[in-house]
């Protein structure tokens, strides 16, 4: 149950107000079921069970990578299936990819998610859990969940009270605790919700998927490029930059032949000159989108002539690919195997 419900169930029995922050706090110290929630009666316990489960989200699969990459196949109260993915930094770092859809809408050719169509929004609480569960897991092995970036599955921007009522949870100090500058959003140019984003209070950080620097190229990729062309997507992130101060990361996946020329290099300086970007490339993570990733060879010769334009960049190297769980991977693939506990099979 989310904890809107659990407070008015609670307020319905006649129920003391804290007692639905003793269930959050137990949630957050990785009680799984109502039996686990010890500072409630026994007799309450019961009630609640007999209303709905303690989580909305449970952990159905989860895969560790050669390089410690742990992605969660999570099981949702209606069956369906969505993942998130843990990725392991220095000094006991963490970042969160969470996922704020069951597949997704917009079908961008490169991306896994997107071959599955749109099943349905998560709501703020399914967002939220996978964050609980996240935590857990890096507290379990002496770190911290550090960053969270809505780069999993689904567009954000089509979700986004859900998604913002999430991020404000997990900035909060009785929820996760994390920085809104650490909480980035990304999307594929869903121009309403960045407007949207650049009015919202809380400093989360905009990423915009661009992949192309020319709408020729991007509408083959990414179809959303027909109703909201390049200039548009930029003008909007120009706003949110204006409106806000912080700067718009440009996500830039390189595929061999496509858009990785020292050509589409130098495009893409010509749009993003006037320092409110910073270019992320990405490395391609196999999918069934018949893609190719680039050399390196041609990697570094669109890094070096982005540097030349004046333009700041940095490679983001792939984690979890050996797992499905890299950049574009994410589909919750197969048949439920069942629910396994609050970790699920853990396979390396």
């Amino acid at each position: 149950m989310d904890e809107g419900t659990i407070g008015r169930t609670l307020a319905e029995w006649g129920e003391k107000p804290f007692r639905a922050r003793q269930i959050a706090e137990a949630k957050r110290a990785g009680a799984r079921t109502w039996d686990d929630v010890t500072t409630l009666s026994k007799p309450l316990r019961q009630r609640l069970a007999a209303v709905g489960p303690l989580w909305s989200v449970t952990p159905d699969e989860r895969l560790t990578s050669r390089d410690g990459t742990v992605k969660w196949r999570l099981m949702l109260g209606d069956g369906r299936l969505v993942e998130a993915v843990l990725i392991a930094h220095a000094q006991g770092r963490r970042t969160l990819c969470v996922s704020s859809q069951v597949g997704c809408a917009l079908a961008c050719r490169f991306c896994a998610t997107g071959s599955m169509g749109f099943g349905r929004d998560l709501d703020a609480n399914e967002i939220v859990e996978q964050g609980l569960i996240a935590r857990h897991a890096a507290e379990q092995d002496g770190a911290r969940l550090s960053n969270v970036v809505f780069m999993g599955m689904g567009e954000p921007m089509q979700n986004l009270p859900a998604v913002l009522e999430a991020c404000a949870a997990f900035h909060a100090e009785e929820g996760l605790g994390i920085s809104a500058r650490s909480i980035a959003i990304s999307t594929a140019g869903w121009v309403p919700g960045i407007e949207a984003l650049s009015r919202h209070p809380l400093p989360v950080r905009l990423a915009l998927s661009l992949h192309a620097a020319d709408d020729q190229t991007r509408g083959r990729l990414m179809p959303i490029n027909a109703r909201y062309p390049i200039a548009n997507v930029l003008a909007a992130c120009r706003r949110y930059c204006d409106r806000t101060g912080r700067r718009v990361f440009i996500e830039y996946l390189l595929l061999d032949g496509v858009n990785d020329s020292a050509a589409d290099a130098r495009n893409l300086a010509a749009l993003l000159r006037d320092g409110r970007f910073h270019v992320n490339l990405i490395e391609y993570n196999p999918t069934d989108g018949g893609y190719v990733a680039s050399p390196v060879g041609r990697r570094e010769t669109f890094v070096n002539a982005l540097a030349n334009a004046g333009i700041d960049a940095s490679v983001r190297r792939s984690r979890g690919a050996d797992v499905d769980a890299a950049c574009g991977q994410l589909a919750a693939r197969g048949p439920s195997p069942g629910p396994s506990g609050p970790v699920g099979p853990r396979r390396t």
